[in-house]
Protein backbone atom coordinates (compact mmCIF):
# COMPACT_ATOMS: atom_id res chain seq x y z
CA UNK A 1 0.00 0.00 0.00
CA UNK A 2 1.11 3.12 -0.95
CA UNK A 3 0.28 6.27 0.46
CA UNK A 4 0.73 9.98 -0.33
CA UNK A 5 3.39 12.34 1.78
CA UNK A 6 3.58 15.58 -0.23
CA UNK A 7 4.38 15.42 -3.53
CA UNK A 8 6.24 12.09 -3.02
CA UNK A 9 5.06 8.59 -2.33
CA UNK A 10 6.94 6.72 0.42
CA UNK A 11 5.61 3.36 0.96
CA UNK A 12 4.25 2.18 4.35
CA UNK A 13 5.96 -1.16 3.48
CA UNK A 14 8.23 -3.46 1.01
CA UNK A 15 7.35 -6.76 0.12
CA UNK A 16 10.77 -9.18 0.45
CA UNK A 17 10.45 -11.60 -2.18
CA UNK A 18 12.62 -14.02 -1.02
CA UNK A 19 14.68 -15.85 -4.16
CA UNK A 20 12.62 -15.00 -7.09
CA UNK A 21 12.26 -17.69 -9.66
CA UNK A 22 13.15 -20.07 -7.07
CA UNK A 23 10.15 -20.27 -4.96
CA UNK A 24 9.03 -23.99 -5.39
CA UNK A 25 13.02 -24.53 -3.13
CA UNK A 26 12.28 -22.16 -0.67
CA UNK A 27 11.72 -24.58 1.85
CA UNK A 28 15.30 -26.46 0.93
CA UNK A 29 17.20 -23.39 1.00
CA UNK A 30 16.25 -22.72 4.51
CA UNK A 31 17.76 -25.90 5.64
CA UNK A 32 21.33 -24.56 5.09
CA UNK A 33 20.56 -21.14 6.05
CA UNK A 34 18.98 -22.27 8.97
CA UNK A 35 21.89 -25.04 9.80
CA UNK A 36 24.60 -22.11 9.10
CA UNK A 37 23.00 -19.44 11.50
CA UNK A 38 22.72 -21.85 14.27
CA UNK A 39 26.75 -22.73 13.91
CA UNK A 40 27.22 -19.12 13.50
CA UNK A 41 25.21 -18.11 16.61
CA UNK A 42 26.47 -20.89 19.07
CA UNK A 43 30.19 -20.81 17.60
CA UNK A 44 29.87 -16.91 18.15
CA UNK A 45 28.85 -17.15 21.39
CA UNK A 46 31.21 -19.72 22.40
CA UNK A 47 34.25 -17.75 21.51
CA UNK A 48 32.95 -14.64 23.21
CA UNK A 49 31.98 -16.55 26.47
CA UNK A 50 35.47 -18.16 25.95
CA UNK A 51 37.46 -14.89 25.41
CA UNK A 52 35.68 -13.22 28.52
CA UNK A 53 36.16 -15.81 31.01
CA UNK A 54 39.45 -17.33 29.90
CA UNK A 55 42.66 -15.73 31.58
CA UNK A 56 45.23 -16.93 28.95
CA UNK A 57 42.93 -15.23 26.00
CA UNK A 58 43.22 -12.00 27.83
CA UNK A 59 45.75 -10.73 24.63
CA UNK A 60 45.07 -8.34 21.77
CA UNK A 61 44.70 -10.96 19.21
CA UNK A 62 41.35 -12.33 21.10
CA UNK A 63 39.85 -9.46 21.64
CA UNK A 64 40.45 -8.42 18.11
CA UNK A 65 38.76 -11.89 17.78
CA UNK A 66 36.03 -10.90 19.83
CA UNK A 67 35.16 -7.79 18.41
CA UNK A 68 34.77 -9.94 14.73
CA UNK A 69 32.74 -12.69 16.59
CA UNK A 70 29.92 -9.77 18.05
CA UNK A 71 30.23 -8.26 14.37
CA UNK A 72 29.47 -11.75 13.17
CA UNK A 73 26.52 -12.43 15.40
CA UNK A 74 24.70 -8.85 14.51
CA UNK A 75 25.87 -9.36 11.23
CA UNK A 76 24.09 -12.51 10.44
CA UNK A 77 21.16 -12.04 13.47
CA UNK A 78 20.27 -8.90 11.13
CA UNK A 79 19.21 -10.90 7.96
CA UNK A 80 18.66 -14.65 8.31
CA UNK A 81 15.55 -14.85 11.13
CA UNK A 82 13.66 -13.03 8.51
CA UNK A 83 14.97 -14.89 5.82
CA UNK A 84 13.93 -18.10 7.30
CA UNK A 85 10.46 -16.49 8.25
CA UNK A 86 9.96 -15.38 4.50
CA UNK A 87 11.08 -19.25 3.82
CA UNK A 88 8.77 -20.90 6.43
CA UNK A 89 6.05 -18.84 7.42
CA UNK A 90 5.75 -16.29 3.92
CA UNK A 91 6.08 -13.58 6.04
CA UNK A 92 7.42 -10.98 3.18
CA UNK A 93 5.89 -7.84 4.44
CA UNK A 94 8.47 -5.23 6.54
CA UNK A 95 7.73 -1.36 7.29
CA UNK A 96 9.37 1.34 5.55
CA UNK A 97 11.23 2.14 9.13
CA UNK A 98 12.14 -1.35 9.94
CA UNK A 99 13.85 -1.91 5.97
CA UNK A 100 15.85 1.34 7.07
CA UNK A 101 17.42 0.10 10.26
CA UNK A 102 18.04 -3.62 8.63
CA UNK A 103 19.90 -2.11 6.00
CA UNK A 104 21.81 0.43 8.18
CA UNK A 105 22.77 -2.43 10.48
CA UNK A 106 23.66 -4.86 7.54
CA UNK A 107 26.10 -1.93 5.66
CA UNK A 108 27.18 -1.02 9.15
CA UNK A 109 28.64 -4.61 10.61
CA UNK A 110 29.78 -5.50 6.83
CA UNK A 111 32.29 -2.85 7.31
CA UNK A 112 33.09 -3.40 10.81
CA UNK A 113 33.78 -7.08 9.64
CA UNK A 114 36.16 -5.56 6.76
CA UNK A 115 37.49 -3.21 9.64
CA UNK A 116 38.19 -6.05 12.12
CA UNK A 117 40.23 -8.25 9.74
CA UNK A 118 42.13 -5.49 8.64
CA UNK A 119 42.78 -4.48 12.32
CA UNK A 120 43.61 -8.35 12.63
CA UNK A 121 46.03 -8.18 9.91
CA UNK A 122 47.75 -5.16 11.59
CA UNK A 123 47.76 -7.27 15.12
CA UNK A 124 49.45 -10.24 13.22
CA UNK A 125 52.36 -7.36 11.12
CA UNK A 126 53.35 -6.50 14.77
CA UNK A 127 53.44 -9.59 16.89
CA UNK A 128 56.06 -10.68 13.96
CA UNK A 129 57.74 -7.86 13.03
CA UNK A 130 58.27 -6.48 16.27
CA UNK A 131 57.40 -9.02 19.04
CA UNK A 132 59.38 -7.22 21.30
CA UNK A 133 57.64 -4.05 20.82
CA UNK A 134 53.81 -5.98 20.70
CA UNK A 135 52.64 -5.66 23.88
CA UNK A 136 53.60 -1.80 24.68
CA UNK A 137 52.30 -0.98 21.10
CA UNK A 138 49.00 -2.79 21.42
CA UNK A 139 48.05 -2.15 24.88
CA UNK A 140 44.07 -2.53 26.02
CA UNK A 141 43.44 1.65 25.46
CA UNK A 142 45.17 1.46 21.90
CA UNK A 143 42.94 -2.16 21.23
CA UNK A 144 39.86 0.15 22.51
CA UNK A 145 40.51 3.21 20.38
CA UNK A 146 40.70 0.95 17.50
CA UNK A 147 37.72 -0.79 17.96
CA UNK A 148 35.76 2.14 18.24
CA UNK A 149 37.20 4.01 15.59
CA UNK A 150 36.10 1.09 13.18
CA UNK A 151 32.80 1.20 14.46
CA UNK A 152 32.29 4.67 14.21
CA UNK A 153 33.57 5.01 10.44
CA UNK A 154 31.17 2.33 9.83
CA UNK A 155 28.08 4.28 11.39
CA UNK A 156 29.08 8.24 9.80
CA UNK A 157 29.43 6.49 7.00
CA UNK A 158 26.26 4.25 6.46
CA UNK A 159 23.86 7.41 8.33
CA UNK A 160 23.70 8.43 4.34
CA UNK A 161 22.73 5.49 2.97
CA UNK A 162 19.14 5.55 4.96
CA UNK A 163 18.81 9.55 4.04
CA UNK A 164 19.66 9.01 0.78
CA UNK A 165 16.80 6.22 0.14
CA UNK A 166 14.34 8.31 2.40
CA UNK A 167 14.66 10.91 0.17
CA UNK A 168 13.80 9.02 -2.74
CA UNK A 169 9.93 8.73 -4.33
CA UNK A 170 8.86 5.35 -4.49
CA UNK A 171 6.46 5.19 -7.60
CA UNK A 172 7.79 1.26 -8.99
CA UNK A 173 5.84 -0.74 -6.15
CA UNK A 174 6.86 -1.66 -3.18
CA UNK A 175 8.19 -5.55 -3.65
CA UNK A 176 11.58 -6.45 -3.29
CA UNK A 177 13.14 -8.70 -4.84
CA UNK A 178 15.58 -9.89 -2.13
CA UNK A 179 15.32 -11.42 1.55
CA UNK A 180 16.66 -8.26 3.29
CA UNK A 181 16.99 -4.78 2.59
CA UNK A 182 19.78 -3.69 0.64
CA UNK A 183 20.60 -0.36 -0.12
CA UNK A 184 20.34 -0.63 -4.16
CA UNK A 185 17.51 -3.24 -3.88
CA UNK A 186 15.44 -0.62 -2.66
CA UNK A 187 16.65 2.56 -4.68
CA UNK A 188 15.82 0.62 -7.90
CA UNK A 189 12.35 0.77 -6.89
CA UNK A 190 12.12 4.27 -6.89
CA UNK A 191 11.14 6.51 -9.59
CA UNK A 192 13.80 9.52 -8.59
CA UNK A 193 17.49 10.37 -9.80
CA UNK A 194 19.46 7.56 -7.69
CA UNK A 195 22.72 8.58 -8.98
CA UNK A 196 23.86 9.82 -5.86
CA UNK A 197 23.07 6.89 -4.15
CA UNK A 198 24.98 4.56 -6.76
CA UNK A 199 28.01 6.96 -6.67
CA UNK A 200 27.76 7.33 -2.86
CA UNK A 201 27.91 3.20 -2.83
CA UNK A 202 30.72 3.04 -4.69
CA UNK A 203 32.51 5.72 -2.23
CA UNK A 204 31.49 3.65 0.47
CA UNK A 205 32.90 0.66 -0.93
CA UNK A 206 36.30 1.87 -1.88
CA UNK A 207 36.66 3.79 1.60
CA UNK A 208 36.24 0.95 3.26
CA UNK A 209 36.57 -2.12 1.40
CA UNK A 210 39.47 -0.20 -0.72
CA UNK A 211 41.90 0.93 2.50
CA UNK A 212 41.47 -1.96 4.29
CA UNK A 213 42.11 -4.71 1.73
CA UNK A 214 45.00 -2.24 1.13
CA UNK A 215 46.20 -2.13 4.84
CA UNK A 216 45.73 -6.12 4.90
CA UNK A 217 48.07 -6.70 1.31
CA UNK A 218 50.72 -4.09 3.04
CA UNK A 219 50.50 -6.02 6.59
CA UNK A 220 51.01 -8.93 4.77
CA UNK A 221 53.65 -8.08 2.36
CA UNK A 222 55.45 -7.18 5.58
CA UNK A 223 55.55 -9.87 7.29
CA UNK A 224 56.19 -12.22 4.39
CA UNK A 225 59.31 -10.28 4.13
CA UNK A 226 60.01 -11.11 8.27
CA UNK A 227 59.53 -14.61 7.63
CA UNK A 228 61.18 -15.03 4.73
CA UNK A 229 64.31 -13.44 6.44
CA UNK A 230 63.89 -16.24 9.51
CA UNK A 231 67.00 -18.69 9.29
CA UNK A 232 64.95 -21.41 10.48
CA UNK A 233 62.59 -23.35 9.03
CA UNK A 234 60.67 -23.93 12.19
CA UNK A 235 60.39 -20.48 12.87
CA UNK A 236 59.12 -19.70 9.77
CA UNK A 237 56.70 -22.67 10.09
CA UNK A 238 55.63 -21.23 13.42
CA UNK A 239 55.18 -17.44 12.51
CA UNK A 240 52.97 -18.66 9.23
CA UNK A 241 50.73 -21.39 11.69
CA UNK A 242 50.15 -17.78 13.64
CA UNK A 243 48.31 -16.56 10.12
CA UNK A 244 46.30 -19.55 9.09
CA UNK A 245 43.28 -18.67 10.58
CA UNK A 246 43.07 -14.92 9.95
CA UNK A 247 43.64 -15.70 6.55
CA UNK A 248 41.16 -18.18 6.06
CA UNK A 249 38.94 -15.46 7.83
CA UNK A 250 39.95 -12.80 4.78
CA UNK A 251 39.11 -15.35 2.27
CA UNK A 252 35.31 -16.83 3.87
CA UNK A 253 34.90 -12.82 4.19
CA UNK A 254 36.13 -10.85 0.53
CA UNK A 255 35.47 -13.78 -1.58
CA UNK A 256 31.97 -13.89 -2.03
CA UNK A 257 32.20 -10.09 -1.72
CA UNK A 258 34.16 -9.38 -4.61
CA UNK A 259 31.87 -12.11 -6.15
CA UNK A 260 28.84 -10.16 -5.84
CA UNK A 261 30.48 -6.55 -6.83
CA UNK A 262 32.05 -7.92 -9.63
CA UNK A 263 29.20 -10.05 -10.96
CA UNK A 264 27.13 -7.42 -10.23
CA UNK A 265 28.78 -4.90 -12.52
CA UNK A 266 30.13 -7.08 -15.31
CA UNK A 267 27.73 -10.11 -15.24
CA UNK A 268 24.02 -8.71 -15.02
CA UNK A 269 23.49 -9.89 -18.25
CA UNK A 270 24.49 -13.54 -17.51
CA UNK A 271 24.82 -14.60 -14.05
CA UNK A 272 20.38 -15.37 -12.93
CA UNK A 273 19.19 -12.97 -10.14
CA UNK A 274 18.72 -15.71 -8.07
CA UNK A 275 22.33 -16.28 -7.98
CA UNK A 276 23.00 -13.35 -7.02
CA UNK A 277 20.69 -13.05 -4.10
CA UNK A 278 22.24 -16.64 -2.48
CA UNK A 279 25.54 -15.46 -2.61
CA UNK A 280 24.54 -11.94 -1.14
CA UNK A 281 23.31 -14.02 1.95
CA UNK A 282 26.18 -16.26 1.95
CA UNK A 283 28.39 -12.90 2.03
CA UNK A 284 26.24 -12.39 5.25
CA UNK A 285 26.46 -15.70 6.39
CA UNK A 286 29.55 -17.62 5.66
CA UNK A 287 32.11 -15.69 7.57
CA UNK A 288 30.14 -15.90 10.72
CA UNK A 289 29.49 -19.39 10.44
CA UNK A 290 32.83 -20.44 9.53
CA UNK A 291 35.12 -18.33 11.56
CA UNK A 292 34.69 -19.61 15.04
CA UNK A 293 35.41 -22.83 13.74
CA UNK A 294 38.24 -21.90 11.85
CA UNK A 295 39.95 -20.13 15.19
CA UNK A 296 38.58 -23.29 17.13
CA UNK A 297 40.64 -25.72 15.46
CA UNK A 298 43.37 -23.73 14.24
CA UNK A 299 44.24 -21.86 17.57
CA UNK A 300 45.98 -23.73 20.04
CA UNK A 301 44.64 -21.87 23.37
CA UNK A 302 41.31 -21.70 21.99
CA UNK A 303 41.10 -25.65 21.28
CA UNK A 304 43.18 -26.26 24.38
CA UNK A 305 40.29 -24.37 26.07
CA UNK A 306 37.77 -26.12 24.75
CA UNK A 307 39.28 -29.57 25.61
CA UNK A 308 39.39 -28.63 28.98
CA UNK A 309 35.71 -27.53 29.34
CA UNK A 310 34.27 -30.74 27.97
CA UNK A 311 36.86 -32.77 29.46
CA UNK A 312 35.49 -31.28 32.98
CA UNK A 313 38.01 -29.11 34.05
CA UNK A 314 37.83 -26.69 36.34
CA UNK A 315 40.42 -24.17 34.74
CA UNK A 316 37.84 -22.20 33.12
CA UNK A 317 37.52 -18.81 35.68
CA UNK A 318 33.71 -17.15 35.66
CA UNK A 319 33.64 -13.23 36.85
CA UNK A 320 31.14 -12.33 39.30
CA UNK A 321 29.84 -9.28 39.21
Amino acid sequence: TLMLNKTDLVPCSFVLDGVPGLEDLHLWISFPFCSMYVVAVVGNCGLLYLICCEDSLHRSMYYFLAMLSLTDLVMCSSTIPKALSIFWFHLKEISFEECLVQMFFIHTFTGMESGVLMLMALDRYVAICHPLHYATILTNPVIAKAGLSTFLRGVFLIIPFTLLVKRLPFCRGNVIPHTYCDHMSVAKLSCGNIKVNVIYGLMVALLIGGFDILCITVSYTMILRAVVSLSSAEARQKAFSTCTAHICAIVFSYSPAFFSFFSHRFGSHTIPPSCHIIVANIYLLLPPTMNPVVYGVKTKQIRDCVIRILSGSKNIKSHSV
